[in-house]
């Protein structure tokens, strides 16, 4: 059975964004971009938010035809456009690249999409891992820690009133000081 697969940087004081959506403290480089490839072209598909959906279809679509990116940069393009989509939106009209437009969560029907073959599937957004988290459909989280504390912006994990115990299955230290922390249910 596939699994729905958290893959989320995050700041070292809990937060996935800085204040106005700021990313810039994001320490991606070639390393981690190629680590970032490897793991997500295994994927089955990807589950993203709308935010998370209009920000990378904003960017990735034609990131290739940029002279000056880099081969990761280029080969990460590839795999975007051409990875299965579901995007959670009440409000969005169209999604382009490879995507469909869901409007709720089901958890039935995230069940069936779990049960077919195929890679594990990704899920992007925090408001959507919270509503995967309330219908307790999340199997694991690859948490990328960046060596940075940005003081306020929006935190990962919602508050809950429910506690998950995690067993960790893997950890690993990139040049550039981002630790992976993968855990699972």
């Amino acid at each position: 059975m596939r699994k729905i697969v958290v893959h989320m940087s995050v700041s070292l004081d809990g937060y996935f964004e800085g204040p106005g959506g700021d990313l810039s403290w994001h320490r991606v480089d070639e390393e981690l971009h190629q680590h970032f490839n490897d793991e997500l072209r295994t994927m089955g598909g990807y589950l993203d938010g709308r935010v998370t959906y209009e920000l990378m279809a904003a960017f990735w679509p034609t990131a290739d035809q940029d002279p000056a990116a880099s081969a990761a940069t280029k080969e990460y393009a590839g795999i975007w456009r051409d990875t299965p989509k579901i995007v959670y939106s009440r409000t969005l009209e169209k999604a382009d690249w490879n995507a469909t437009i869901v409007r709720e969560v089901d958890p039935d029907e995230v069940r069936r999409l779990k049960a077919e073959p195929g890679g594990d599937l990704v899920l992007g957004g925090a408001e959507l891992m919270a509503a995967f988290l309330r219908h307790d459909l999340v199997d694991e989280w690859r948490t990328y820690v960046h060596p940075v504390l940005i003081g306020r912006g929006r935190r990962l994990f919602p508050e809950r009133d429910v506690r998950t115990d995690l067993r960790l299955v893997e950890s690993r230290v990139f040049g550039n000081g981002v630790v992976l922390l993968r855990h699972q249910r």
